[in-house]
């Protein structure tokens, strides 16, 4: 083995296809673009998801998807959860204490017939009621 007789692996290389280059070579006169037409022409290029003058299917398509910037709270049933109620002193912290939240969360919001009862006892601006 040297680096006199390295050559590329059987089948990996082709030879480009010259087109426009007469009758004989069978790429002639129309260079494989076929006859009249848009694609015939030169300096034809397709845009991505063009679909022949038909509506694309992108704008054909609901939009749909929207993501608030504004955190909605987590809503706690107090009638439910009945250990939210109990507490001495309401905060963020304090409910986190009695009832799973998940890390994310960083805003409650009291809610149920009990809810409004319950206003005295907040501690914290993260934990609201209902206004009902």
């Amino acid at each position: 083995m040297g680096l006199h007789n390295l050559q590329p692996a059987p089948g990996s290389t082709h030879y480009k296809k010259r087109v426009g280059r007469g009758q004989g070579s069978g790429l002639g006169k129309t260079a494989g673009r076929g006859q009249k037409g848009q694609k015939s022409r030169t300096g034809y290029s397709r845009k991505r998801n063009f679909e022949g003058g038909q509506m694309p299917l992108a704008k054909r398509l609901p939009k749909i998807g929207f993501t608030s910037r504004v955190v909605k709270p987590y809503a706690i049933n107090v009638d439910k959860v009945k250990a939210v109620a109990e507490l001495e002193e309401i905060t963020l912290e304090s409910i986190r204490s009695v009832h799973k939240l998940s890390k994310s969360v960083t805003r409650v919001k009291l809610i149920g017939s009990g809810a409004k009862d319950l206003a005295a006892k907040i501690k914290d601006d993260a934990v609201t009621t209902s206004r009902k």
